[in-house]
């Protein structure tokens, strides 16, 4: 689409007044951006629109013509039409060759002279194509497909359109023959900071949000085969419940009343179940204004489900029977894949072994009857950081966290919870004084938590009452009373069991990740300095 003489003239005008300043907001600019602008305006100058409006159609990805063209039928893809960023450009003269990269991989361009420009007047391929295009141009293509003399399945470049100009130059990444990588673009803060330039030039990155956009799309299909709802409940919550964590918190100014971001939405699919649904289930973003490290980051993705009438028994096999489709969906049919140093093996059943069992395995010390003042002595015998607010059940988790933790490596069930660390879930049937609980533990790592559902409102409001009273003590995680949980479970709640996943370690797993960052597109981060935004 053609645009003004008076459109192009202002542009120029702009472009002269970076170049004569060298700066570009309160960026210097260095000499390859300089030169870039430079070729901006001598497209313009060929009244050449370097950002059309215009609709591109696309017909063909690169990975799909390399895949299905054969050289006994070249005709299949006689014409195509491809679009994306230019990643390489060598040649001199009448032919030109680059490579073109789309969202599923590159292809190169063959450019002849005088195919795109078949007329006498060639300024089209000689300046604009040859001198003005910029590695990481955005462009678009119209040509057929052929084998090069060389091998190389290419484009025979038709027609030529420019979509996009790119201002800062690309980080160039090198391979050689063996495929080592040279110039890599690999510092994690510039990674992670700048994830549109690690998608661009790191293609093994892109792989990893793949499979993790897999991994969800198959645990919805798991759970909507069986009938179970997807449900969206509220981010911002007058009471922050659910879990034992801090608060990010916030103020309503129409309502003047303090929010808090949710560190958890499971008080409200309970509240689903009291009104009648069987099963629902919701996956989305928690947050928790906690540390960071290698496996937390204070906004998170979590899937929390809900089933009428199952316990925590049968919610284990629900997740030996997800985690094993899943596993096979990403890889291969696959149920054993690597992790780290170590190949995991999700098909079930699990290792189970109950909390004070774990912790007599792993130490040689069984706590199971010992009050708080005797947790407290472990604690310090085994050189346990510890303070004043800790209950009982912080302390049993502390010695757990500390020292049984780092030996669960293959899939495995820490079962049966003391009640002090469990304020949501059921009393066991069996054996006082615990409650019927599971985490699931792969690597080391938390991946998953379960409980049969506390649904007494009586013992429910006691297990509150207690929790206000380690806040008291100064425990910052500590839950509050939500009245209004409490008046749902006193209408009637089914029995029922819950499950949450971490989906961001879990996607961890699955891509042989051992940081969170690699599985955000966006992870929290420190501020960034002026001067290091200026360069």
């Amino acid at each position: 689409m053609a645009f003004s003489e008076s459109e192009i003239a202002s542009m120029l005008q702009d472009l002269d007044k970076i170049i004569a300043s060298n700066t570009l907001g309160d960026r210097k600019l260095n000499d390859q951006e300089v030169a870039r602008i430079e070729n901006l305006k001598g497209l313009l100058d060929l009244k050449i629109n370097p950002y059309p409006a215009q609709e591109f159609p696309v017909s063909h990805y690169a990975e799909d013509i390399k895949q299905n063209f054969d050289d006994e039928n070249p005709d299949t893809f006689n014409k195509v039409s491809l679009s994306g960023r230019i990643m390489a450009k060598r040649g001199k003269g009448a032919v030109l060759f680059a490579e073109i990269q789309d969202s599923s991989g590159r292809i190169q361009l063959f450019i002849k002279r005088d195919a795109l420009c078949p007329d006498e007047d060639k300024t089209f391929y000689n300046t604009a194509v040859k001198k003005l295009l910029d590695l990481g141009d955005f462009v678009g293509v119209k040509g057929s497909i052929f084998r090069t003399k060389m091998g190389e399945i290419s484009v025979r470049v038709e027609e030529f359109t420019f979509l996009s100009k790119s201002l800062r130059p690309l980080p160039i990444v090198k391979k050689d023959a063996d495929g080592n990588v040279f110039d890599g673009f690999t510092n994690p803060e510039l990674r992670y900071r700048q994830r549109y330039v690690d998608l661009t030039v790191n293609p093994d990155v892109k792989k990893t949000f793949l499979m993790r956009s897999k991994l969800t799309t198959t645990m919805r299909k798991f759970f909507d085969d069986k009938g179970w709802l997807e449900v969206e409940t509220p981010i911002l919550q007058p009471i922050h419940g659910g879990a034992a964590a801090r608060p990010f918190e916030t103020h309503h100014n129409s309502l003047d009343m303090p929010l808090y971001m949710r560190i958890a939405n499971e008080l409200y699919l309970k509240r689903l179940i009291v009104g009648g649904f069987e099963g629902v289930y919701e996956i989305g973003k928690m947050f928790r204004n906690e540390g960071m490290d290698a496996t937390h980051n204070p906004e998170f993705t979590s899937m929390e489900i809900y089933v009428a009438y199952k316990d925590y028994i049968w919610m284990m096999k629900m997740v030996e029977d997800l985690l094993e489709e899943i596993t096979k969906t990403l890889h291969d049919g696959n149920t054993v894949i690597q992790i780290g140093e170590h190949n995991v093996n999700f098909k079930g059943p699990y290792k189970k072994l109950s909390m004070y069992d774990s912790i007599k395995e792993y130490t040689g010390i069984d706590v199971s009857k010992m009050d708080e003042a005797g947790l407290r002595e472990v604690c310090k015998e085994l050189h346990i950081a510890v303070d004043n607010s800790m209950g009982k059940g912080k302390l049993i988790d502390e010695i757990f966290s500390e020292k049984v933790e780092g030996h669960l490596i293959q899939p495995t069930y820490i079962t049966d919870y003391p009640i002090e660390m469990t304020p949501l879930a059921k009393k066991h049937r069996t054996e006082e004084g615990l409650v019927e609980r599971f985490e699931l533990f792969i690597m080391g790592k938390e991946i998953a938590n379960a409980y049969s559902e506390l649904n007494d409102p009586v013992d429910q409001r006691g297990r509150f009452v207690h929790q206000m009273e380690l806040a008291n003590r100064g425990d910052d995680d500590a839950m509050v009373i939500d009245e209004d949980f409490l008046r749902a479970l006193e209408y009637g709640m089914p029995p029922t069991s819950g499950l949450g996943i971490g989906i961001d370690r879990l996607v961890m797993m699955m891509t042989n990740n051992s940081s969170i960052q690699e599985v955000l597109f966006f992870p929290q981060m420190k501020a960034e300095s002026t001067h290091a935004i200026v360069d």
